[in-house]
C-alpha cells in the first residue's frame, strides 16, 4: 500500500509549526539591541506580507472554484442526461459548493472615506455590466473591455471609459489589482461564450 507522501509528512509539519517562525535568539552578530530588533521585524514584516499573499491566492482560488461549480449547474450537456442524472449532478454540486463556502478567508484593506467611496462606485459599474449580460452580451463585453483598457497603460481599440477610469484611480493599489482581475476573469467568461465587441 502506497502512503500519500504529504499524510507521512504531517508529524514534522505539525512539529515545525510549534517552532517560532523567526528564530529571535540567532545569532545576529554584534549588533546593538535596537538593530538586532529591527532585523526580526524586517524578517515578520516579509513573513507577513507573505501571508497576504499567499491568502489573496487562496480567496482567488476559492472564487475560481465557485465559479466552476456555476457553470457546471448551468452547463449545456445537462441537457443531454436525464433528469434522474441532472439531479444527481445537482445534488454532487450543492454538496460540493456547501463545503467550499465553509472555507472563509479574507485580507483586509484598509481604507479611506474617499478610497471607500470609489470602491463603492467601480462595484456598482460592474455590477451593472452583469446585470446587462444577459439583456445584451454583446454591449456587455464591449463595455467590460472599455473599463479593463481603464486599468490597463495599453488600451485596445475599445476606448476607455472614463468615468470608471475616475473612479478605479480612487481605489487602494490592493483594490485595482483585484478589480482588473475580476475584469479578466469576466473577459475570459465572454471568451467562453463566443461574445465579440462591436467594431
Amino acid at each position: 500500500m502506497e502512503v500519500d507522501q504529504s499524510t507521512a509528512d504531517w508529524p514534522q509539519l505539525l512539529e515545525s509549526s510549534r517552532l517560532p517562525l523567526i528564530d529571535e535568539t540567532s545569532a545576529l552578530g554584534h549588533q546593538a539591541p535596537k538593530d538586532r530588533l529591527i532585523t526580526i521585524l524586517d524578517q515578520v514584516e516579509m513573513r507577513v506580507e507573505r501571508l497576504r499573499r499567499d491568502t489573496v491566492r487562496i480567496e482567488e482560488e476559492k472564487d475560481s472554484l465557485l465559479s466552476t461549480l456555476d457553470s457546471i449547474k448551468h452547463s449545456e450537456l445537462l441537457g443531454d442526461i436525464s433528469e434522474c442524472d441532472k439531479d444527481d449532478i445537482a445534488r454532487y454540486a450543492d454538496r460540493i459548493l456547501a463545503r467550499a463556502l465553509t472555507v472563509e478567508v479574507a485580507v483586509r484593506t484598509d481604507r479611506d472615506a474617499q478610497q471607500e467611496e470609489a470602491l463603492h462606485q467601480v462595484n456598482l459599474y460592474i455590477d451593472q455590466l452583469v446585470m446587462t449580460v444577459q439583456e445584451d452580451a454583446v454591449l456587455a463585453h464591449t463595455r467590460c473591455q472599455t473599463y479593463m483598457n481603464a486599468c490597463t497603460s495599453h488600451p485596445d481599440s475599445a476606448g476607455t471609459d472614463k468615468n470608471f477610469e475616475t473612479a478605479i484611480l480612487g481605489c487602494t493599489l490592493d483594490d485595482q489589482k483585484r478589480i482588473k482581475k475580476r475584469l479578466q476573469g469576466l473577459l475570459e467568461y465572454f471568451a467562453k461564450l463566443n461574445v465579440t465587441s462591436y467594431s
